[in-house]
Order: structure tokens, then sequence, then C-alpha cells
């Protein structure tokens, strides 16, 4: 007896047309946006820490003083910005690397090695993003990394900046943003994706055998991994932006605060907060990558990678 097929919400989305990478970008709205917000407690502290290392003697202890005082919405402060930053972010990342990966991969450069394609098109989508995600970045990490608190919420935090440095000082960690996040989403999406094709070889059998929560697994697997590599790579820079939007002087050129915070801190300041920083990563990492290849299910989609 055969097997009824099943229905799908949207109908049937042909790869690579417009309806695919529309619903790859409201893939990466549903897996940035709640992912990046309920990790909010974590980055909270982890930005806390880097810019004044003593602030706190643990991240433990440093949860419990600020529920002590503020009630869960301190351990949360500054999850407005998280929540539509890393929404605009991960619609823009996600839906333009399946773009730029097909543009890429099958129509420019068909014969190039594919993991010169994910490294092309992850820096591609990721540039483009993080346009859309710098003003909110801007105001998150003044909201958390102050005390007391540059702004208590995100309009305040935005009106603030642009009256006293206008529009242009929502950007001014762009270039820092882009040193952290494009080195971060190339290896998050080309370690992704190799690792996953690695997993399915060592399994034995093709990718095509495995039903759909089978390959998701993979999937979370695959981004926990592709986490802790991205961690490490761009902690330095994350490092720099946390310290640049919470001590750049009025007037100062980018690499003129760079060398003056770097001369403060030294080579290992940059590291500070790395441990948080890996837990936090590889779990944001396997759970953005779970939820959106879920998605992709849900609609029809074949999983990403392993191909």
């Amino acid at each position: 007896m055969a097997t009824q097929e099943r229905k799908l919400p949207f109908g049937k989305i042909e790869p690579n047309s417009a309806r695919y990478f529309a619903s790859c970008t409201v893939g990466g709205i549903v897996a940035c946006g709640p992912t990046h917000t309920a990790v909010t407690p974590l980055d909270l502290v982890k930005c806390r820490r880097q810019v004044d290392p003593s602030i706190y003697k643990s991240n433990l202890s440093a949860w419990r003083s600020i529920y002590a005082k503020e009630g869960l919405r301190g351990v949360f402060f500054g999850w407005s910005p998280t929540f539509i930053g890393y929404s605009f972010q991960g619609a823009g990342k996600y839906g333009f690397y399946e773009y730029f990966k097909y543009l890429y991969g099958e129509q420019l450069f068909p014969n190039m090695n594919r993991t010169a394609v994910f490294l092309g098109a992850s820096a591609s989508a990721e540039a483009l993003a993080d346009v859309a995600l710098c003003p909110l970045e801007a105001i998150k990490v003044r909201m958390q990394t102050t005390l007391p608190p540059y702004a208590q919420n995100l309009r305040e935090g935005w009106s603030k900046v642009v009256a006293k440095e206008g529009f242009s000082g929502l950007y001014k960690g762009l270039y820092p943003l882009w040193a952290r996040q494009i080195p971060y989403t190339m290896t998050k999406f080309a370690t992704f994706e190799e690792t996953v094709s690695v997993i399915y070889k060592t399994l034995g059998k093709p990718k095509e055998s495995f039903n759909g929560l089978q390959q998701t697994g993979v999937s979370f697997l695959g981004g926990y991994i592709a986490g802790i590599f991205c961690a490490i790579i761009s902690h330095p820079a994350d490092v720099m932006v946390s310290k640049l939007n919470a001590d750049r002087q009025a007037g100062e050129g980018a690499m003129k605060a760079v060398s003056r915070i770097y001369g403060n801190i030294g080579f290992s300041g940059l590291w500070n907060g790395l441990p948080v920083r890996i837990v936090m990563l590889g779990t944001l990492t396997g759970f953005q990558w779970l939820i959106y290849d879920s998605f992709k299910v849900f609609l029809g989609l074949p999983t990403t990678g392993g191909h």
C-alpha cells in the first residue's frame, strides 16, 4: 500500500525560486531572533565582564546579584534590541546566504571549490545583514555595558544616540561589527556544511535515507560544533565591539579608539569571557540550525548541507 504524501502547508516550493529564498529569509528570522533573545542573560554578563573583568566574580554570582536588585527584567536587560536586531540579521544572513550560494556556486562559478562557495556566500550575506543589525547592536551594547544603564529600553536608547551623535552614531561600530561577524559567519556556515557532510559519510548512508527528524538532529550536532569554532575565531573582535560601544570618546576615530583600548587591555584582554561565549555560541548555533532546518522540513524543503 503506497504511503500518502504529506500535504505541504504552502504548496510545493521549487528550490532556488523567489519563494524558496523568501522562505529561507523567514526561516532565518525564526531561527535567530528568539534564540539570541533566549541567551540574553549570558550575553549581558559576557558584555559586562568584557568591559570590566572585575565587575562579577562568576556568571552565577552575576545573575544572583542582578536578579536580587532588578528581578527577571534585569537578567534579560537588553532583550528588545537583541530580538529586533538579530531577527533582521537572521533574515539577511540566511536568506542572502542561500541566494549567494546559488548565485556563486551554480550561476557564476559552477566549477569552484564548494568550501570557497560557502565562504564567499556567507561573507556576502553577513556584510549585508550587519547593516540592519548594527544600529540595534549599538544600543544593546550601550544598555548592557554601562552602570547605571545608558538607557532603559530600545526607544530611549535610539533617541539618545541620535540626539547626541546623529544617525551616524548608530553605525560607528559597523567596521568592528563586520570584523567580528563576517569571520564568525564564514566559519559558522562553512564549518557547518563540511561537518554535516562528514557526519553523513561517517554514518555510511546518504542523507536522503534519513527522515526529517534524524536530519535535523544532524543539523543540531553540526551547528553546535560550528558554534565552538565561531566563538574562538570571532571572540577578540567581539570584545573590541563591546569596548568601542562603551568607551569610544566623542570625535575619536575608529582605529585610534581600537589602538587606545588595546593599549589598555593588551592581548590577554581580548579573550575575556571566552568560556561563556563558547557555551553560548555552541548552544545558540546548534539550536539555530535545528530551528532553521526544521522550518525548511515543515515547508517540504531539504535540510542544509550533506549534498
